[in-house]
């Protein structure tokens, strides 16, 4: 958690990401996968089954996919970016391809990489997606763990890279920095996006950078 040498020359990049369940196809995989339990024989439960818990099921499960890089999607990738001479920030949308080639743009001089959950989840979500689309990421990074740099994890180096995880919303309140989350979380991503609420998720996914940009500040001493 201490502050890192050379910390006000460094180009720094915080960031977030908001995924996506995978295609329309992917659902139809899944619900196909999805077998009549053996253990149901009467006509009224398999009735039940077919047309309550089957649906259920196969959402949920098609839900699941947004957490995994080989199947989910990114929707969009939210970042600040701190230089010597002065701090910029945006949201990257676009499809796929187009905001991946965009991140790799805005990252190609960066120092350090800075988020919350980012070395299991963000950072890995991003790599993955660039891979499954050929897309060549424009720094080699290193992802060893119990370390922060290039990447600094905010989750990991809050619990010392223990197992005793923290949610962006509980250290917010510990740090007494206002907590993004509100009506919307990263559990109705989905949801909004269904609803076209397209903006509100950017909005929601800059936010969790900002907080995030003062959590790290907070934790180096920087304010």
């Amino acid at each position: 958690m201490l502050q890192l040498f050379g910390e006000i020359s460094m180009i720094k990049l915080y960031l977030d990401i908001e995924t996506l369940p995978g295609s329309e196809t992917l659902r139809e995989e899944i619900e196909s996968e999805i077998k009549h339990p053996g253990n149901i024989s009467r006509p009224e439960r398999i009735k039940q089954w077919e047309d309550e818990e089957r649906p259920s099921k196969v959402e949920e499960e098609y839900r699941k996919t947004a957490l995994r890089g080989h199947q989910g999607r990114i929707l969009c990738i939210g970042y600040i970016k701190e230089r010597p001479q002065g701090v910029s920030e945006g949201v990257i949308t676009g499809t796929e391809p187009e905001l991946l080639r965009g991140f790799w743009g805005i990252a190609d001089d960066v120092d350090l990489f800075i988020g919350f959950n980012i070395f299991d989840f963000d950072f890995k979500f991003i790599i993955q997606r660039s891979i499954v689309y050929g897309i060549k990421p424009s720094r080699e990074l290193s992802f060893a763990r119990y370390r922060n740099d290039p990447i600094y994890d905010v989750m990991q180096e809050w619990t010392l890279w223990s197992r005793d995880n923290i949610s962006l919303n509980d250290l917010c309140k510990a740090l007494r920095i206002e907590s993004p989350k509100g009506e919307l979380d990263g559990s109705k991503v989905y949801d909004y996006y269904l609803q076209g609420k397209h903006q509100e998720i950017y909005e929601y996914c800059l936010k969790d950078v900002r907080a995030t940009m003062q959590i790290y500040k907070k934790m180096n001493f920087l304010s």
